[in-house]
């Protein structure tokens, strides 16, 4: 797309958001903010009532965006502590156009020299798996660029970001049974709603489906859960409204003349209505295909772009290693199963022309962040084919 083009496209998507914003600020749509003395207010007198000898430690802190990400915690874990992290906040990319993110994504945490890690909610209760001091990591805006977060990219689309985020951590005593205690302080009067938000998060853990892992780039989530269809087949049910996952399996292949991406999936419902080759519009549901040179294809249905549309993802570090292919587009066949195919081998040549001599990695994608929208599909029969061999990836 020519450079004027494009300027003027993303300032139409812009100008939608922005319009889009202003009306829910005047219908007060927006939720309240959480500020650092509301979240002490309610917090300091819930922990002055617990008794005595559950809490061998506590920390409160205040994140703002930006570098450096790391920020001391001050609590010192040995293997086989459990703490937890209560947090309220928000991080805004644009006022503006209403978008931000919750602690979830943006609230990371490291043991020592160890690798980061996060939960999936707000709220967050974790067994130490090494000794060392706790530390607070915000990873939004920007990207890990190495698994124990010593670096973190930013882009320039991100300079701008503002908020912060309230933090309480608690290290528990050894021999206290954390589980018990939040089932017990759930139903308790007046407990403070991020403790029963905690409670109930413990209570509906959804694991990683059997086989499958989360991207550590992007952390865990609770999007992706595993079903049987009527007919007896393995599905992947997909579910995301603000928030984001990358659900990954291993599928070595080699990448040669023949070889196919085959699936079946049915979407019911885009988290996006506008073009999402933009940073604050880019929501959408996908299938993608990683290759030993270090490079992904993803396959999206778009709201908007035409089928074939080819782009770099819109986002800071993701656009070095991602691309988008559209291969349906518009409301038109949505809330049925449908069975897709590409020609890996070609579309690789095609698009990214590139070394890749092999297909490491088969990932699923529901994105959502940017406008708090919601996606909905499920996917089936994943597989690679290279003339008469298959791959059963789902």
């Amino acid at each position: 797309m020519p450079r004027s083009r494009r300027i003027a496209h993303e300032f139409l998507i812009a100008a939608r958001l922005a319009g889009r914003s202003l009306r829910r600020r005047l219908a007060k749509g927006s939720p309240a903010v959480t500020i650092d003395a509301g979240f002490r207010a309610e917090l300091e007198p819930w922990l002055a009532a617990l008794p005595a000898g559950l809490v061998s430690g506590h920390s409160f802190l205040r994140l703002p965006p930006g570098n450096p990400p790391w920020h001391d915690s001050g609590l010192e874990l040995a293997p086989g502590d459990q703490a937890t992290v209560l947090a309220a906040g928000r991080v805004y990319l644009s006022r503006a156009l209403d978008v931000w993110v919750s602690p979830a994504l943006r609230l990371w945490c490291r043991l020592g020299d160890g690798p980061v890690f996060r939960g999936t909610r707000p709220t967050n209760t974790f067994t130490a798996d090494r000794g060392g001091r706790l530390m607070l990591g915000s990873r939004f805006p920007g990207e890990w660029l190495d698994p124990v977060g010593s670096r973190c990219a930013e882009g320039r689309e991100f300079a701008g970001a503002t908020g912060e985020l309230s933090v309480l951590v608690l290290r528990w005593a050894r021999g206290v049974d954390v589980d018990s205690l939040f089932r017990g302080l759930e139903a308790q009067r007046g407990a403070p709603e991020l403790v029963r938000a905690e409670a109930r998060r413990l209570a509906q853990a959804v694991p990683a489906p059997e086989r499958w892992s989360h991207d550590w780039r992007i952390g865990p989530s609770e999007i992706f859960q595993t079903a049987s269809a009527t007919d007896g087949r393995s599905v992947l049910h997909c579910r995301t409204h603000a928030d984001v996952g990358i659900l990954q399996r291993d599928a070595r292949w080699p990448l040669a003349p023949g070889t196919r991406l085959k699936w079946s999936w049915c979407v019911h419902a885009l988290p996006s209505d506008l073009a999402e080759d933009t940073v604050p519009s880019h929501d959408y549901l996908s299938i993608a295909v990683e290759f030993d040179d270090g490079q992904d294809i993803t396959y999206f249905w778009s709201a908007a772009l035409p089928p074939e549309t080819v782009f770099r993802c819109p986002l800071p570090v993701w656009r070095d290693i991602e691309t988008h292919v559209v291969v349906r587009s518009g409301p038109a066949g949505l809330g049925r199963w449908l069975d897709e195919e590409r020609d890996l081998y070609a579309d690789y040549r095609r698009i990214l022309g590139g070394p890749a001599r092999e297909v490491l990695r088969i990932w699923l994608i529901g994105e959502s962040v940017m406008q708090r929208g919601h996606g909905r599909c499920e996917y089936a029969n994943i597989r690679l084919t290279n003339n008469d061999r298959t791959l059963e990836v789902l």
